[in-house]
C-alpha cells in the first residue's frame, strides 16, 4: 500500500462521501534536471523541506550489499565546502528546525521540519549538503563505528532479523534480498574513496527532487533553488542493472534458531508493484486479514484459538514487485498449528470470499490511514514525494483511493486465488535455541534422493542429495557468470579463468593438485557456459573430507600464475582456430 495519500475519495457504506480538492502542488524541472515540487498550505506557519535522491540500496551496482546509500545518509551532514558539521546542526537549530533522514531500497530522503521563517535556511542547508558535502575522512571513521553498532543492535533484534530472513528467502535474485544497511562482511570492505565516488556519481541535480509543503511561496522556493543550483550542471547517470525476481516455482521454508524466548513466524507471497491494477484489492485483502483487533487473523488465531500473542498482515508494494506478508509471535511448540490455521483462513477466503461488511470496513480503514498521514506538513510532503517518485503522477494517491472504492468482493477473492498459492509462498521463523534441533531429531530422516537446501550466514547456498547406492561423492561449485556476463572486449575470459583456476593455489602447485586428487582415484575439473562457470570434483566416500578441502582450496586460494594464463590462452586460441577451420 502507498504509505500516504493526498486526495479525493468517498468511503464505502451509506455515509456521506468525503471530498478533497485536487492536488495543488506545483512542479518545475530546472535546466540541469533538478525537480522542484511545492505544495502551499497556509493552515499553519510551518513547513517540511525534503530532498529526495533517487538512489538506494538496490542502486549500489558493483558494491551491492555494502550499504553505500545508508552510510551516505549518515555522512551527508558531516560537513560541506563552506560548513563544518556543527555549523549544519547549528543552522537548523537556530531557526527552530528538526533535521533527519532515512534510506530505503530505492531512495534516500533528507528532511527538515521548520517554522515558516526558517524555510529559506532549511532549503539552503539541504542544497549545500546535496551538492557540496566533503565526507571528511575522520568523520567517516566515526560513522563506520556508529553503523557497526547499528548492525549489532539489529542482529540482536528478533523482529528485525526475521524480516531480513523473510526477504532473503522470498527474493533470490532481486536486491531486495539484501538489507538496506548492507551485509557486514561487504560493508567492512568499503573504503572512504568508494563512498566518495558513489556520492559524486549519484548525487547529481538530475537525480534529485526537492519537495516542500507548508506555509511557503512556491515562486520564492523555485527562485531560491534555481539560484542555489545554477552552477551545478546535470551529469550522466550510469544505468544500474537491477535483476528482476523470477517467478517462484515452489514453497520455500526456512526455520532457524535465535537468542529469543518466543518464535517469530513470517509468511510472504510475491505480489505486483504499486502501479499494478491488482494492488488495491491486495491491499484490502491484507487489511481484512490482519489490520486491527477485528481482523480475521487476530480474532481466529489470537483470540479464539489462543495460538499467537500477536498476528498481523501487511502489503508491501514499492516500485518493483513486492510481497503480501503475515507476521505472528507464538510459543515455539505452537508454530506449526499457528501456520496451519493461518493457511486455513486464507483458503477460506479463496473458497468463500470475504463478507460485505469486512470489505466496507477495510475500505474505511484504508481511507482513514491515508488521511491520518496528511495531518502534518511532513506527511503531505512525503505523500507528494512518494507519488512522484514511484509513479510520476502527483495525483496518484487520489487515483489509488478511487481504485480502492471500486474493489469488489469478487476482486478480493480473485487476487487471493491468484497470488496466495503454495508455489508462491515463503515461510520463515526464528525460534528459541534448541527448539528447532529438538524437532529435527524427532523427525524422520530425509528420504533417499530428496534434495536438502542449506543457507549459511555468509550467503553460501548448499544443495545436498544423499544417494547410498554407490560409495561415490560428486561436488560441484557453480557461479553466475559465463558468456552472458562478458563484453566484446572480454569475450572468452570466463573460459580462460575456469581453466587457470586449477593451475595452483597459495599452498599447492598445479602438479600437487593433480597428484592429490588422482592419488585417491578422484578427478577435478572446471567448465564455463553461457550463464555460469563451475568447478567439479569426484571422490570415493572415504575421501570426502580430502575432496572438500581440495575444492575449497581451489575456490578460495587460486593464484592463477601468469605463466599458466599465457599457456591456457594459447590453447584457447588454438581451439578457436580449429573451430573456425
Amino acid at each position: 500500500m502507498l504509505p500516504t495519500a493526498h486526495l479525493q475519495a468517498a468511503p464505502a457504506g451509506n455515509g456521506a462521501g468525503i471530498s478533497f480538492p485536487p492536488n495543488s502542488a506545483e512542479k518545475w524541472v530546472l535546466p540541469n534536471g533538478l525537480t522542484v515540487i511545492v505544495q502551499e498550505d497556509h493552515s499553519a506557519p510551518v513547513a517540511s523541506v525534503q530532498a529526495w535522491c533517487g538512489t538506494g540500496s538496490v542502486d549500489e551496482d558493483e558494491h551491492l550489499g555494502a550499504g553505500l546509500s545508508h552510510i551516505l545518509e549518515h555522512m551527508l551532514f558531516k560537513g560541506t565546502k563552506t560548513r563544518p558539521a556543527n555549523a549544519i546542526a547549528q543552522a537548523v537549530q537556530d531557526v527552530g528546525g528538526y533535521i533527519n533522514a532515512y534510506t530505503s531500497f530505492d531512495r534516500t530522503v533528507y528532511w527538515i521540519d521548520v517554522p515558516k521563517a526558517g524555510v529559506s535556511a532549511a532549503i539552503d542547508v539541504l542544497a549545500d549538503a546535496m551538492m557540496n558535502s566533503t565526507l571528511p575522512q575522520q568523520e567517516y571513521a566515526k560513522e563506520q563505528e556508529v553503523i557497526r553498532r547499528e548492525f549489532a543492535m539489529g542482529m540482536d533484534d528478533p523482529d528485525r532479523m526475521v524480516g531480513q530472513l523473510m526477504f532473503a528467502t522470498a527474493y533470490q535474485q532481486h536486491p531486495y534480498r539484501l538489507p538496506v544497511i548492507g551485509v557486514m562482511d561487504i560493508y567492512n570492505q568499503l573504503s572512504h574513496e568508494q563512498v566518495m565516488q558513489y556520492y559524486r556519481a549519484r548525487y547529481v541535480p538530475n537525480n534529485l527532487t526537492f519537495v516542500i509543503a507548508g506555509d511557503v511561496s512556491a515562486a520564492e522556493v523555485h527562485q531560491q533553488l534555481t539560484e542555489l543550483f545554477k552552477n551545478s550542471p546535470a551529469k550522466a547517470l550510469k544505468p544500474i542493472y537491477v535483476p528482476a525476481e523470477p517467478p517462484q516455482l515452489g514453497r520455500r521454508e526456512v526455520h532457524e534458531e535465535f537468542a529469543t524466548e518466543l518464535t517469530r513466524l513470517a509468511l510472504a507471497w510475491h505480489i505486483p508493484e504499486i502501479t499494478h491494477p491488482d494492488v488495491p484489492a491486495l491491499d484490502l485483502l491484507s487489511t481484512i486479514l490482519g489490520t486491527g483487533r477485528s481482523s480475521r487473523l487476530y480474532r481466529r488465531v489470537r483470540e479464539e484459538a489462543g495460538l499467537a500473542f500477536g498476528v498481523s498482515a501487511f502489503s508491501y508494494t514499492p516500485g518493483a514487485p513486492g510481497v503480501l506478508g503475515i507476521d505472528a509471535t507464538t510459543e515455539p511448540e505452537k508454530r506449526e498449528p499457528t501456520q496451519k490455521l493461518i493457511l486455513e483462513i486464507i483458503e477460506e477466503i479463496k473458497q468463500a470470499r470475504v463478507a460485505p461488511d469486512e470489505l466496507i470496513k477495510a475500505k474505511k480503514i484504508a481511507l482513514s490511514h491515508q488521511l491520518g498521514s496528511l495531518t502534518t506538513m511532513r506527511g503531505q510532503a512525503s505523500d507528494i514525494g512518494s507519488n512522484w517518485f514511484l509513479t510520476r503522477n502527483l495525483n496518484f494517491s487520489r487515483d489509488y483511493l478511487d481504485a480502492i472504492q471500486k474493489v469488489t468482493l469478487e476482486d478480493v477473492q480473485r487476487v487471493a486465488q491468484k497470488y496466495l498459492v503454495d508455489e508462491n509462498l515463503s515461510i520463515v521463523s526464528l525460534n528459541p535455541k534448541g527448539s528447532v534441533a529438538a524437532r529435527s531429531e524427532g523427525a524422520a530422516p530425509a528420504a533417499a534422493g530428496e534434495i536438502q537446501k542449506i543457507d549459511l550466514a555468509n550467503g553460501f547456498r548448499l544443495l545436498v542429495r544423499e544417494d547410498a547406492r554407490l560409495p561415490l561423492v560428486s561436488m560441484t561449485a557453480v557461479f553466475r557468470g559465463g558468456l552472458l556476463a562478458e563484453t566484446p572486449d572480454t569475450n572468452g575470459i570466463t573460459h580462460l579463468m575456469a581453466k587457470t583456476l586449477l593451475k595452483g593455489t597459495s599452498t599447492r602447485t598445479a602438479e600437487e593438485i593433480a597428484d592429490t586428487i588422482e592419488a585417491v582415484g578422484g578427478n577435478i575439473g572446471s567448465d564455463s557456459g553461457n550463464n555460469s562457470f563451475s568447478v567439479s570434483l569426484d571422490v570415493t566416500a572415504p575421501d570426502l573430507q580430502l575432496g572438500a578441502e581440495l575444492l575449497a582450496d581451489v575456490l578460495l586460494n587460486a593464484t592463477m600464475p601468469e605463466k599458466a594464463i599465457t599457456r591456457e590462452k594459447e590453447v584457447q586460441l588454438a581451439g578457436i582456430k580449429e573451430d573456425e577451420e
